[in-house]
């Protein structure tokens, strides 16, 4: 079954069958408009000591595979549940015996079964698991981010990948924790083999520890994207960890299939993916470490593993969706295999374009003969993450609906409305910044996202809300005229379609609006300013138009904080670090590399 890009009958297809929690809505609305909206779907919780958790679902699956990675040779290698219950006792035992009750492990290393056992033995033992990005230790410079990391949360110790960035990183630093690497000689002599960890012989103490566990402490840190500066450091308790994972669970859970058969890109040191690691281990699934990410070279190794290996659930960042419906519009195989089994695709990190949306149904109807089901994970750190969904058949995209225990409170923001959240899966605070923790709160308890929403259609709610900007992305010319960031960039990506990779709208406080582009091989910039002279016809006003534009060659470089590890664009950072573009932009003779609208 083939289809032209310019075929709709792919909208009349039925979607493939999914398993969704009902739309069952309790709404109300204050004097001054504010609207609150909860899920009247009951909160059904799970054992909030997720070590205990995991290692009673690996008692009852044994041998069954529960991680799998690829090895040097290109091959899966799986670990069974039996065998990562064994090293996350073993690494109980040994944090039991190394380091104090409550003590701090950073991991700063790539997602691997040997993150995953440290993570869950951690949980065991009262130790407060800090993950960080491994760019951290990468970036080079005063390692200000690292730095930062250790100077307010003091670790105990740190498990490393064996990279000599990460030993000079931790030197420059004074790193004075334990050590603990798969290789010991990248770091000196003082450093503990990983492997001697998990072989410690576990004793009666790991069971004491698990049943003293107590739920309400800190459990976690997670550090927020930093985007604005350092990132803050949030504190996240079991209790917070399991009831997102519940709200996950009862959400999506049945459609997606985490006890089945998964495959994960996204990384552990951020929301999304370690709200995988934990489900997929809870309940029973077999997660597969996805290598590849969504940025160019990267990302043939998710799609290689894509090609070989097919899953009912699939879970991404709007640019990897981006590269992925790029991949298949001339790979059949590739397209035949991802929609195989598929049920349910999720996205997070920001809104998707919904030219991106219609390519991946259309491949999907190529494929299948129905269209599929695509959900939001709408969520935070400070949330631990995802407790919003689309749980419901729609062509939309947005961020759904709140999910059991998820109260939503929607205060009006002109024609939108902040989104405020409250629940058991908010964190305890920022780390030693209670003047920060208090005003992320709101009078009533309500978490301040900063994030602006509309309904689809407010005479039917049931229908769900749409991402309608960040308060944080939102910045006025010089003639006073706020410019509406999120919105405007959503709607840019979709005029420019497939000319386009990432966008960025420059700049506060000048006159007009100028767009820095990272084009798609075979874009021109005469062609994309056509477009976008195409689109400034049907705007209104100074806001919405862009009367300048240029490309750029560089990609999104992480180590100087444009890109996050989840693919997203950090606007501030890119303008900042490329300061001659955006004069470019602005100067009163145009360049030859920059087009006038």
């Amino acid at each position: 079954m083939t289809q032209s890009h310019g075929d709709e009958s792919w909208r009349r297809a039925p979607f493939r069958h999914a398993e969704f929690l009902p739309v069952d809505l309790d709404l109300s609305e204050d004097a001054d408009g504010t609207i609150r909206l909860t899920s009247r779907q009951p909160f059904e919780p799970i054992d909030a000591n997720l070590a205990r958790a995991f290692l009673n679902t690996a008692a009852r699956l044994g041998n069954a595979d529960a991680l799998a990675e690829k090895g040097a040779d290109g091959e899966w290698s799986y670990t069974s549940f039996a065998r990562l219950a064994r090293e996350v006792r073993g690494a109980a035992q040994w944090m039991l015996d190394n380091l104090p009750r409550g003590g701090v492990l950073v991991i700063m290393a790539e997602n691997s079964v040997a993150v995953g056992a440290l993570s869950f033995a951690a949980f065991a033992t009262g130790t407060v698991l800090c993950p960080v990005s491994p760019a951290y230790g990468m970036a080079g410079g005063d390692h200000a981010r690292l730095r930062h990391v250790f100077d307010r949360t003091a670790p105990a110790a740190i498990y490393c990948d064996p990279r000599e960035p990460y030993e000079r990183a931790l030197k420059d630093i004074g790193c004075s924790a334990t050590i603990l690497s798969s290789d010991p000689d990248i770091f000196g002599s003082e450093t503990v083999a990983i492997s001697d960890v998990f072989a410690t012989e576990p004793t009666a103490a790991v069971d004491a520890a698990i049943a003293e566990v107590d739920t309400e402490a800190t459990a976690q840190y997670m550090m927020t994207s930093g985007s604005t500066g350092l990132p803050k450091v949030v504190e996240q308790s079991l209790d917070a960890l399991a009831a997102n994972t519940a709200q996950g669970i009862g959400l999506i859970g049945r459609a997606a299939g985490w006890d089945d058969v998964m495959l994960d890109w996204l990384p552990w040191h951020h929301a999304a993916g370690a709200s995988v690691l934990r489900a997929g281990l809870v309940q029973g699934g077999t997660l597969h470490i996805d290598a590849g990410k969504p940025a160019p070279g990267l990302f043939d190794t998710s799609i290689d593993n894509l090609r070989g290996l097919s899953v009912p659930y699939f879970n991404n960042v709007p640019l990897g969706y981006a590269m992925l419906v790029e991949a298949m519009d001339g790979d059949e195989v590739l397209r035949d295999s991802f929609f195989a089994k598929m049920r349910l695709m999720l996205y997070g990190g920001a809104g998707l374009p919904q030219h991106v949306y219609d390519k991946l149904q259309r491949h999907a109807v190529a494929a299948t003969g129905h269209r599929i089901h695509m959900t939001t994970g709408y969520g935070m750190t400070e949330t631990v993450s995802g407790c919003c969904a689309i749980h419901y058949e729609t062509d939309k995209v947005g961020i759904g609906l709140p999910g059991p225990g998820v109260e939503m409170k929607l205060v009006p923001n002109g024609e939108r409305y902040e989104a405020r959240l409250r629940g058991p899966m908010l964190m305890k605070g920022y780390l030693d910044e209670p003047e920060k923790t208090a005003a992320a709160f709101d009078e009533e308890g309500y978490y301040r996202t900063g994030d602006l929403v509309v309904f689809h259609d407010r005479a039917d709610p049931a229908q769900g809300l749409a991402f309608a900007g960040r308060m944080a992305e939102e910045f006025k010319l010089s003639n006073g005229t706020w410019v509406y960031g999120g919105q405007l960039r959503d709607r840019l990506l979709k005029a420019l379609g497939d000319d386009v990779a990432e966008l960025v709208l420059a700049d506060d406080n000048r006159a007009f609006l100028g767009l820095l582009v990272w084009p798609r091989q075979g874009a021109t910039l005469d062609g994309i300013a056509a477009k976008l002279s195409t689109f400034n016809e049907g705007q209104q006003g100074g806001s919405a138009k862009i009367r300048r534009v240029r490309l750029l060659e560089r990609p999104p470089s992480a180590n100087d904080h444009e890109i996050s590890d989840k693919g997203t664009i950090n606007r501030r950072a890119v303008l900042d670090n490329r300061a001659d573009a955006v004069d470019a932009l602005f100067a009163e003779q145009v360049p030859d590399d920059v087009r006038e609208i």
